[in-house]
């Protein structure tokens, strides 16, 4: 499949989704910036792909990206470049972007079997978590790969060329 079939409307989402639970195919569902992919994002995708039988990666806006103030600079990808980047990955079956403050209205939507965060989380602040577990689903968390983080590259990059903000 083309990378670019693989970015859906919520709607196309729901309609993919809706096929996978008629054919009794489990969805794992999780959601991120993934402003500039890294081997940590690639590890934990891989490893929450594992978990069913479809990924479906929902991606922050860019306007998302910047009402979450993480630096002046983000995102530094558009949801464009990043979507086309999240799909060309082979383990990812489908991405969404969403515009809202939080992924609780799209989880809601969509109603994966599994919701999967990083394990930085706690299972009772995962948002979302408490429609997943009510509707028959499951909540999982995993660890990151240590050593990765955009927030990590960012500031390197700009150390390097003296431009640390810090």
């Amino acid at each position: 499949m083309i990378s670019q079939e693989k970015i859906y409307t919520w709607e196309q989402a729901l309609e993919w989704r809706n096929s996978l639970k008629t054919a009794n195919k489990k969805v794992v569902f999780t959601n991120g910036c993934f402003d500039i992919l890294h081997a940590g994002h690639v590890a934990y995708l891989e490893e929450a792909s594992k978990l069913g039988d479809a990924l479906i990666v929902a991606l922050n806006s860019d306007e998302s990206v910047r009402a979450l103030e993480k630096s002046p600079a983000r995102p530094l990808q558009s949801e464009y470049g990043r979507s086309r980047v999240m799909a060309a990955l082979g383990f990812v079956s489908a991405v969404i972007i969403f515009s809202e403050p939080t992924p609780k209205e799209i989880i809601e939507y969509l109603t994966p079997d599994v919701l999967v965060k990083g394990a930085d989380y706690s299972i009772e602040n995962i948002v979302g978590a408490d429609w997943v577990l009510s509707h028959g689903g499951k909540v999982k968390t995993i660890e990151f790969l240590p050593g990765f983080s955009t927030s990590s590259i960012e500031k390197k990059i700009l150390a390097e060329h003296g431009l640390d903000r810090h």
